[in-house]
C-alpha cells in the first residue's frame, strides 16, 4: 500500500474567484522513499494541492470532495489537534521563501528547538544540542555561529537549509518542498537539490517537490505530475513525461525552456559606448553588534570595469553574493560607489548629486526582481506609470496618455489603469514593472533578475518582450541573472563575478562554452538538468 492516497480531491476557492476550484479530480500515490515532482505555471493548483495534505490551505479555500489517506489513515478534515501532531513528526513542508517562513525575531537555534518543544521532545538541553547536530547535517557553515544568528544574517541558500534541517528534526515520513530553490543561484540549488536526495537516500523519507524548472525535474524526479488551472493533465515516470509528453500544455511547457544551446554570438561592436565603468568599488559594513562579535568588512565591488555599447545586451552573472546586484544599485545610484566612474553621456553618475544626477537618471531605469515588494501596493497602475513623468513636468492628461501606450507596449489592456498590483498575476505585474521603467524613454535598462522567479511559459514571454521592445526602442541592457540558460537566450556578452571582482567576461558563446575560468565552469556545471537537454536535442533532432 502506498505511504500517500489521494482521491478525487476537489478544493473549492471562495465565491467570486476567476474559477470555482483551486484543485479538482486530483488523484495520486506516493511510495516510501519515491520523490514525486508537480510541475504547472502559478495558480495550476500544485501547492494547494500540497497545502490540503498538511491541513494548511488559506482561509475560504476548503476541500469539498475527495480522500486523502496517510499510512493507512484519513486524514483530510482530521481536528487541527490531530493535525498538529502530523505536522513536523510525520508529514513536513518547506516554504518557498525562508525569510518569510522564519520568525525574524528569533535566533535560529531557538526556531529549530521550538519544534521539539512543540512536539514535547526532549529536554530543553537536548533540544539545543540536536538544533546544533542538524546544522551539521544540512551542511550549514560554521553551525556553532549560525545558531545564534537571526535569519537576516543568513544567505539565502543558509536560510533555506536552516528550512530543511526544521523540517526533518523529527524524521518525518514525507517532505514536501514547495519550489525550495526557486530564487537560489546555481551552485546553492546544487548542493540543496544533492542534499534532500542525501537525505531521501539516508532516511527512506518520500519526497514531494513542487517546481517549475525541468531541470530539477529530469535531475530528481522518480514520477512527475504537471498540473494545469487545478487539474493533472499528464502523469508519468520522468522519463515518459519529460522526453517523450503527450499533452499539448507540457510540450508547450519543455518548448519555454531555456537553454544554453539558445546562445547569441555577439556582434562586431560599430557603435560607441553608451555607458563606461572604469574601477567601480563598494564596501559594506557591520557593526560590532553582530553575532559574529566584531565589525565585519565586506568588500561587495572591487574595480570593476566594462563598457556597454549602444543596442547592446550584456549579462552579469554569479552567485549570491558576488557583487552583481551591486553593480547595478551603483549604476543607478541607489547606492553610492566607494570609488571609480560610471560615465555617461559625457557624466560621471558616480558623482553627481543633485538636478545633474536627476536630469542623467531619466535615461537609466531598473527593473527589479520581485514586482510586487517594489511596486506601491496602494497604488494604481494609473499613478505607478505616470508619477515619473509628471516629477519631469509632463502634464497630467500627456502623462495618463503615456501611460496607456506603455501598457500596450508590454502586452497589457488599459482597463488595467485602475487596477491595483496585487490584483495582477506574476507576469503581469512583471510587464507594469517593465512599462514604468519604459516611462522616462531611457536608453539604458538595468534587470536586476527580472524574470527568475517566474514560471518557465511565463519566463519566456517576458524574455521575447524584452529582447523586442530593445530592438524597437533601440534599447542598451544590463542584465542580471544567476541563471545561465536565461542569459545565452538574451545575452550579446556575459560578464562572471566572484567576490565582488570580475572573473572573465566575453562574447556569449565564448564564457557559455569555453570558459576560461575554473569558477565560469564550475557555475555551468552546476546547471541542472543538462544530461536532460542533451537527451531532448538528440530526441528532437531525430524526430
Amino acid at each position: 500500500m502506498s505511504l500517500l492516497q489521494i482521491r478525487d480531491l476537489a478544493i473549492a476557492l471562495p465565491e467570486g474567484a476567476d474559477r470555482k476550484f483551486a484543485a479538482q479530480n486530483i488523484n495520486f500515490d506516493l511510495d516510501k522513499g519515491e520523490i514525486l515532482c508537480i510541475v504547472g505555471e502559478s495558480g495550476s493548483g500544485k501547492s494547494m494541492s500540497a497545502n490540503a495534505v498538511m491541513g494548511l490551505l488559506p482561509q475560504g479555500v476548503k476541500p469539498v470532495k475527495g480522500t486523502i489517506t496517510f499510512d493507512g489513515k484519513s486524514i483530510l478534515g482530521l481536528p487541527e489537534k490531530e493535525m498538529l501532531k502530523l505536522r513536523g513528526s510525520r508529514i513536513s513542508m518547506i516554504f518557498q521563501e525562508p525569510l518569510s517562513a522564519l520568525n525574524p525575531l528569533m535566533r535560529i537555534g531557538a526556531q529549530i528547538a521550538e519544534v521539539f518543544e512543540a512536539h514535547g521532545a526532549l529536554n530543553s538541553t537536548e533540544r539545543s544540542k540536536r538544533a546544533l547536530e542538524l546544522l551539521h547535517e544540512v551542511g550549514i557553515p560554521d553551525p556553532d555561529a549560525a545558531i545564534r544568528a537571526y535569519p537576516f544574517q543568513l544567505s539565502g541558500g543558509q536560510r533555506q537549509r536552516v528550512m530543511i534541517a526544521m523540517a526533518l528534526a523529527l524524521e518525518p515520513d514525507i517532505l514536501i518542498a514547495d519550489e525550495p530553490t526557486t530564487a537560489l543561484d546555481v551552485t546553492t540549488q546544487a548542493q540543496i537539490l544533492k542534499l534532500i536526495e542525501d537525505l531521501r537516500r539516508k532516511r527512506g523519507m518520500a519526497v514531494i517537490f513542487i517546481t517549475h524548472d525541468f531541470g530539477v525535474v529530469a535531475d530528481i524526479a522518480d514520477r512527475v505530475i504537471v498540473m494545469q488551472t487545478g487539474e493533472i493533465v499528464e502523469t508519468g515516470s520522468a522519463d515518459e513525461v519529460l522526453l517523450k509528453p503527450q499533452h499539448p500544455y507540457t510540450r508547450a511547457l519543455i518548448d519555454a525552456i531555456p537553454r544554453l544551446t539558445q546562445r547569441r554570438e555577439a556582434e562586431a561592436q560599430t557603435r560607441a559606448p553608451i555607458l563606461t565603468v572604469e574601477g567601480l568599488t563598494k564596501t559594506f559594513s557591520t557593526g560590532s553588534g553582530s553575532f559574529f562579535g566584531k565589525r565585519r568588512v565586506v568588500k561587495a565591488v572591487q574595480d570593476v570595469s566594462f563598457q556597454l555599447y549602444a543596442g547592446e545586451t550584456i549579462g552579469i552573472v554569479g552567485e549570491s553574493g558576488s557583487g552583481k546586484s551591486t553593480v547595478g544599485r551603483c549604476i543607478v545610484r541607489l547606492l553610492t560607489p566607494d570609488a571609480g566612474r560610471v560615465m555617461m553621456d559625457g557624466g560621471d553618475l558616480a558623482h553627481m548629486s543633485g538636478s545633474d544626477l536627476r536630469d542623467k537618471r531619466r535615461k537609466l531605469q531598473m527593473i527589479f526582481q520581485d514586482p510586487y515588494s517594489s511596486l506601491n501596493p496602494r497604488a494604481r497602475v494609473s499613478r505607478i506609470l505616470t508619477e515619473g513623468l509628471i516629477a519631469y513636468g509632463t502634464d497630467r492628461r500627456t502623462a495618463q496618455a503615456r501611460a496607456r501606450e506603455l501598457l500596450e507596449l508590454v502586452g497589457l489592456d488599459a482597463s488595467a489603469m485602475m487596477r491595483f498590483p496585487h490584483e495582477f498575476s506574476g507576469g503581469q505585474r512583471q510587464r507594469i514593472g517593465i512599462a514604468r521603467a519604459l516611462a522616462l524613454d531611457p536608453k539604458i535598462i538595468i534587470a536586476d533578475e527580472a524574470v527568475s522567479a517566474l514560471d518557465v511559459s511565463i519566463q519566456a514571454q517576458v524574455l521575447d518582450l524584452l529582447a523586442d521592445l530593445k530592438t524597437r526602442l533601440d534599447l542598451s541592457m544590463l542584465f542580471i541573472t544567476h541563471d545561465l540558460r536565461v542569459a545565452a537566450r538574451i545575452c550579446d556578452r556575459i560578464i562572471v563575478m566572484q567576490k565582488g571582482q570580475i572573473v572573465e567576461q566575453g562574447p556569449a558563446g565564448k564564457v557559455l562554452h569555453s570558459p576560461d575560468t575554473a569558477y565560469t565552469q564550475s557555475l555551468l556545471d552546476a546547471i541542472p538538468g543538462q544530461d536532460y537537454e542533451r537527451a531532448l536535442e538528440q530526441a528532437e533532432a531525430g524526430s
